[in-house]
């Protein structure tokens, strides 16, 4: 975990909102390369890596680089911003965040999420009080806008990405908090797993897949290596008052929205993980979807399983243990080596 830490912080603090995720992508794909691990980058956008085994029968671990985000869907009359949604979340969890808006010609300009009726004193509590929803907030410019004539000569349009601020910190207690842990905490494991790998005689050919649409459904519908028997998604375990999922564990997930996954793949994952000495847990998500749903309904053949570090208040300021991330980087360690 030592490596992994900085390089975690560092993607963290990269923007890569689904469809504009080249530089978090470039930053994975030199990490691998450097450990000599063969790579290569689908016409789609998603990186795959590939540690060749014994055998050319093929399996698959996916987890993707791109995240939540916005996207300038008006500009209004007083210069302010309305946006639309990438990825699927409460207008609770963003309001209040820091932004930045890019235009098209490149230029980063910093902004606040804000509900319209934000001030107390301007509105009363219980105008303030009111119902929050994607209609009713906006994007704040920090800059003198008071037109729409105002934002489109600093180069604002519509169609402009919206990232959010990841507010990525590290804990002395081995905690980091931030948005995007889901999915670069997963990232982050499976980048450790692949060097740690890179150079181990395989019993089978291993893929590591970096998918850059799962916010939006189809990250690993596509292109796919050949000779693939299973399909293994690196995603977040979901934590809250009615989960088993820890942050300082590996969630193996028996279910999610999509029904069960492979049962097989579920109990070898367990062994696994108690003969290793691995924290785990065993849990199911009932709001959830994945990049191993996607490959399976573009028509892959394949079992399919899905495991990752436990990430507490998903889809919001998010935190994880840096003991789930090595849980989550062993097991598929393990499993590869299987």
């Amino acid at each position: 975990m030592k490596e992994t830490r900085p390089f975690l912080m560092n993607l963290l603090r990269t923007r890569s909102v689904t469809g504009h995720t080249a530089d978090a992508m470039k930053m994975v794909r030199e990490k691998l390369e450097e450990t000599g691990v063969e790579t290569r980058v689908s016409s789609k956008g998603s990186l795959v890596a590939t540690i060749h085994g014994a055998s050319d029968e093929g399996i698959i671990v996916s987890s993707h680089i791109d995240t939540l985000g916005a996207m300038v869907s008006r500009i209004e009359s007083d210069g302010t911003l309305k946006y639309r949604c990438i990825g699927g979340y409460t207008p609770n969890s963003i309001e209040g965040e820091y932004c930045t808006v890019e235009t098209f010609d490149g230029k980063l300009l910093s902004g606040t999420i804000l509900f319209s009726k934000t001030s107390v004193h301007a509105w009363g509590r219980e105008e303030c009080s009111k119902k929050r929803t994607h209609e009713t907030m906006y994007v704040r410019l920090d800059e003198t806008v008071c037109s729409r004539e105002d934002a489109e000569k600093l180069g604002v349009s519509t169609g402009n990405f919206v990232h959010f601020d990841p507010r990525a910190a590290e804990m002395p207690s081995g905690y980091i908090k931030s948005r995007h842990l889901d999915d670069k905490a997963g990232v982050a494991a499976a980048v450790s797993a692949a060097e740690a790998l890179s150079g181990r005689k395989l019993p089978r050919t291993v893929h590591f897949l970096f998918t850059v649409h799962e916010e939006v459904g189809h990250g690993a519908a596509g292109w796919l290596p050949a000779n693939v028997t299973e399909f293994l998604a690196v995603d977040m375990g979901v934590c809250g008052s009615e989960q088993a999922s820890s942050e300082r564990k590996v969630t193996i997930c028996a279910a999610d929205s999509s029904g069960p996954f492979n049962y097989e793949m579920v109990k070898k994952l367990m062994a696994l993980a108690e003969e290793n000495g691995i924290p785990w847990v065993v849990d199911t998500f009932p709001f959830y979807g994945s990049d191993a749903a996607a490959a399976l309904r573009m028509g892959l053949d394949a079992k399919h399983g899905l495991i990752g570090p436990g990430v507490d208040t998903s889809h919001a300021v998010e935190r994880t243990h840096l003991e789930g991330i090595k849980a989550a980087a062993d097991l598929i360690a393990a499993y590869a080596l299987s």
